[in-house]
């Protein structure tokens, strides 16, 4: 049985089963996985705890094993490496290290923001470099006392600030599906189907025109520059709605709206973002 780092452990006495590095690989393509691991098959100090052929399956397979690195494709259809990290339960989070073909939006993100990342096809020295690298932190942390804990605040935010930076590049199309968690599954929701997105803390509510709620972990300006802006409209500094879902505009005092929406949910709308509706939205 293999023995987390909550349990209690003796550092003088650590055997070589758990002093070797847990990684899981998550990629679209046979091939790069097995590329990938066979690199790792020449270390002998990791051991490949699974594999994942989508994003899907790798939250699944993290959340099961707990690795201590996960090493994930980012381009990865329907559920990429970046979407993956937002639906993984905090506790959960590994260290991460993408792997993609050249992205230099991506590149320049990860850079900035302390993320680790691989470029195709993944070099062995390279690779070698990662893994000493969350080895040495895993040594710092039990040298100093500190509790080794998956997905700490510092690993999360330098992730959320990368996919900040990366959300900022110019999309082609605005995204038709939004994958949030339904207890243990994930679901894809589609982008008609929203009625509001609301923001509340670190979470965003997605409820749809059926009154279904979920949350995902997910900046709003983030989502807002990847839907589709003739779509989904800022009612205020916390939310968008989707035009279509609209049944009722009330005015309010000060100015401002109250919309009711077609799952009877009411949103109040700023000042500001009122008088833009009246010009727009409201303007036969």
């Amino acid at each position: 049985m293999n023995r987390h780092q909550d349990e209690p452990h003796d550092e003088g006495h650590e055997d070589s089963h758990d002093a070797r590095l847990r990684i899981i690989i998550a990629d679209d393509e046979r091939p790069a996985r097995h590329y990938v691991r066979g690199i790792l098959q020449t270390f002998d100090d990791v051991d490949v705890v699974g594999e994942a052929a989508s994003g899907t399956e790798a939250v699944a397979l993290i959340e099961r094993e707990r690795p201590d690195l996960a090493l994930l494709d980012l381009q990865m259809p329907e559920l990429n490496g970046i979407e993956v990290v937002h639906l993984l339960r905090k506790e959960t989070i590994p260290r991460i290290a993408f792997v993609t073909a050249y992205d230099e939006y991506a590149v320049r993100a990860f850079e900035i923001n302390a993320v680790d990342y691989l470029l195709k096809p993944v070099d062995s020295i390279r690779l070698r470099r990662t893994i000493d690298r969350v080895l040495e932190d895993r040594a710092r942390r039990r040298t100093t006392a500190w509790k080794t804990t998956h997905g700490d605040a510092s690993t999360f935010a330098r992730l959320e600030a990368a996919s900040a930076a990366m959300s900022a590049r110019p999309f082609a199309t605005p995204i038709r599906r939004i994958p949030v968690r339904r207890r243990d599954d994930i679901v894809f929701v589609t982008t008609e189907d929203i009625a509001s997105i609301v923001a509340d803390g670190e979470l965003l509510w997605l409820t749809t025109v059926r009154g279904e709620r979920s949350t995902i972990t997910y900046r709003l300006k983030d989502l807002e520059a990847r839907v589709d802006p003739e779509q989904f409209i800022r009612v205020s500094r916390s939310a968008l709605v989707n035009a279509d879902a609209i049944a009722k505009v009330s005015p309010m005092p000060g100015a401002t709206l109250l919309l009711t929406l077609v799952n009877k949910q009411e949103v109040m709308v700023s000042r500001t973002r009122s008088r833009i509706l009246r010009e727009t939205l409201l303007r036969l």
